[in-house]
């Protein structure tokens, strides 16, 4: 009996552990299944994804498709803005630019520099314009040894880096700007000189003094109306130039305060006092008064031409900045192309000062002869010839008059 009792007992047992085995096989086969059926998603669904991105990239299957069962959205593209191409005046400034900007380089190094050697050999800051005129000769100096960075970078990239181009930029404004007041203070020295003669002569001691106050003093200030466009001039897209990412209230600023500081300011203040000493000049009589009336006439016809043509052009341009831009192609096109014609003609005033301001007074032409003939330039005869004879034969007096507006 016990021995049946332990074999019924042994035989549960084994059908006990064969149906948890049972089990526990069932169980793994249904987790293998749930794996294999989750494994086949994600390998389908990789598959899928395979296929869709081949299906995008590959050129070959798209002539497998038939396209005639198969309908597109119709697009009207006339709605479209056409890119407006600006080859004509890339390549007109590749040429144009770099040819101006050397000849006015070259003819403004060599008139400024004979103006300082003059002035620095003969000793002739002894006047208040003496002072002004060798200042706007280095202003004018420093502005032609920069162009032929900008010649260089309007014919390719710019490859100097970002510390070349601010440096240049700076030298750049600081010389425009310095130049156009101390055109001011030139005209108010020979305001004072001529139409207030009575008073200016009690300061003439104290003259030398002012006269490098101002001058450090117009410095400063150029230098200080050029610290926006100082930090704001980047190298982008390989161009050196006021960054697209500026805003545009500061772009419009930066224009505004240019032809605010560089263009009304001088010409309402030259304009004031040449119209003064043509006044006083006229009621004078003086033989050499219509002499001095030409000068004046030609330093106000130099600075007109030079500068009102660029300044309505930067007007025109400021007033499309202000306006977030034009869409009419052609108008942008003739803008550039007038921007850079114009800003040529305005350049050309840093070679012409000297002649103006220097070279057509009589003084200051006889020192330069002279200058001339100690460094084998000229010889005896041709330094008598342009001196003397003509002086003689002219009958001209060097009267304060006569010397006012070129020292």
């Amino acid at each position: 009996m016990e021995g049946n009792h332990h074999q019924t007992h042994s035989f549960h047992l084994f059908c006990s552990r064969t149906h948890n085995s049972s089990n526990m096989t069932a169980a793994a086969a249904g987790a293998s299944a749930g794996l294999l059926s989750l494994s086949t998603v994600l390998i389908w669904f990789i598959s899928l994804k395979e296929c869709m991105s081949e299906g995008v990239n590959s050129t070959s299957s798209e002539s497998d498709l038939d396209l005639d069962y198969i309908s597109f959205p119709s697009v009207d593209y006339s709605n479209f803005p056409t890119p407006c191409v600006k080859d004509v005046n890339r390549n007109f400034r590749r040429w144009f630019m770099p040819t101006l900007f050397s000849i006015i380089c070259l003819l403004g190094v060599a008139g400024n520099l004979l103006v300082i050697l003059t002035v620095f050999h003969f000793k002739r800051l002894k006047t208040m314009t003496d002072v002004y005129l060798l200042n706007l000769s280095f202003a004018d100096l420093l502005f032609a040894l920069s162009l032929p960075f900008w010649a260089a970078s309007s014919m390719a990239e710019w490859v100097l880096g970002q510390m070349v181009c601010k440096s240049m930029y700076t030298i750049y404004k600081v010389s425009f700007y310095s130049s156009m007041l101390f055109l001011c203070l030139i005209s108010i020295d020979r305001y004072f000189a001529i139409a207030k003669a009575v008073s200016s002569h009690r300061h003439r001691t104290e003259a030398a003094f002012y006269s490098k106050v101002s001058s450090t003093v117009v410095w400063v200030m150029a230098l200080i109306f050029s610290i926006p466009e100082m930090a704001y001039t980047n190298v982008s897209n390989n161009t050196c130039s006021l960054s697209n990412q500026n805003s545009t209230e500061l772009k419009v600023g930066i224009q505004a305060s240019q032809i605010a500081l560089a263009f009304l300011l001088p010409l309402l203040v030259m304009g004031f006092c040449y119209a003064s000493i043509i006044k006083t000049l006229c009621q004078a009589r003086n033989f050499e008064r219509n002499k001095a009336i030409k000068v004046i006439l030609a330093v106000v016809t130099v600075f007109l031409v030079s500068q009102v043509p660029y300044n309505i052009v930067l007007f025109l341009s400021t007033s499309v900045t202000a306006n977030g831009g034009t869409e009419d192609c052609e108008y942008d096109n003739t803008l550039m192309l007038a921007t850079d014609a114009t800003q040529g003609l305005a350049f050309f005033r840093c070679c012409l000062n000297p002649f103006v301001y220097a070279f057509i007074g009589v003084k200051f032409r006889n020192d330069l002869f002279k200058l001339l003939k100690e460094y084998g330039c000229m010889s005896q005869e041709q330094f008598y010839r342009y001196t003397y004879a003509r002086r003689k034969s002219s009958g001209a007096n060097e009267t304060e008059t006569s010397t006012t507006f070129s020292p």
